[in-house]
């Protein structure tokens, strides 16, 4: 049995903001785009106090117990920001990358240029804090939504630059429909599906 997974209220998106900074301070492509350790760190909690409201906004945000994992997940349709999103982010990201914002729209091209088209649900980030991580945390919190998707009749979708990570999400019903690299020396994405599933 493991921890529960439940909606993050509103008084509970910082910590999910600080379990997500905390699981990606060594993710290829945020490596790539921030290279120096701690000015790495400091942007992400400045990412992610932008990203998780704006995806509770398009979607859900799960959480497990002690805040030990965290997943956002865009609803069918919102896998793409619109223009309001746009503006009410667009000048906070620019504070957070600064000089290294031409890579990070590298990165993000990458990702909307390769991106299908439909209906899905689109895990956009899960992670789970370092002290905890391979534990099986981030299979479960993966798995509390993709089976409301199973329930709704719909795929999910992810985008990963972490090798060890297509493992992972294989066993998880996922499977590689693209791979790309970001030009420029970026880092190599998968580009990943998930079936609906009927038991």
């Amino acid at each position: 049995m493991g921890e529960a997974i439940t909606k993050a209220e509103p008084g509970e998106l910082p910590a999910v903001m600080e379990t997500l900074a905390q699981a990606f301070q060594t993710d290829p492509a945020l490596s790539w785009i921030l290279p120096d350790p701690d000015r790495r760190a400091r942007a992400l909690r400045s990412l992610f106090r932008v990203l998780v409201p704006a995806d509770a906004r398009a979607g859900v945000v799960l959480r497990s117990d002690a805040d030990v994992a965290a997943s956002l997940w865009r609803a069918p349709g919102q896998a793409g920001s619109g223009t309001l999103e746009f503006l009410r982010t667009v000048l906070p990201l620019i504070a957070t990358f600064g000089n290294a914002l031409p890579r990070g729209l590298k990165v993000q091209g990458g990702i909307d240029a390769h991106r299908p088209r439909g209906r899905f649900w689109y895990l956009h980030y899960v992670g789970v804090r370092t002290a905890h991580q391979g534990k099986g945390h981030g299979g479960r919190i993966i798995r509390a939504q993709t089976a409301v998707a199973d329930a709704e009749g719909l795929p999910c979708w992810l985008e990963t630059a972490t090798p060890e990570n297509v493992p992972l999400y294989e066993r998880l019903g996922f499977a590689t429909e693209v791979e790309w690299n970001v030009p420029g020396g970026g880092p190599h994405f998968w580009g990943m599906m998930r079936p609906v599933s009927n038991p």
